[in-house]
């Protein structure tokens, strides 16, 4: 289950609420104010790097089966 951020505009107070995708928001904060609203920020994953490349991945069980598929395109178009 999901963990989402609420915070109070009459008191500032921000707490965490586990909650499941089909549960109401919360309209009320733990000190009893209502109109609690729900905070967004940043996804927690961050990329490094240059990124990913077709080298890095697993090798194809059957290789020539590739080769044959780009050969018999290019011969078929006279």
């Amino acid at each position: 289950m999901p963990i989402y951020e609420y915070e109070c505009p009459v008191c500032g107070l921000r707490f965490e609420k586990q909650q499941r995708f089909t549960d109401p928001p919360i309209e009320t904060c733990p000190e009893g104010h209502p109109g609690v609203r729900r905070v967004f920020s940043p996804a927690g994953i961050i990329f490094k790097g240059d990124g990913w490349y077709i080298t890095e991945s697993r090798k194809s069980k059957n290789p020539g089966k590739e080769k044959s598929e780009t050969s018999s395109g290019a011969g078929d178009s006279e």
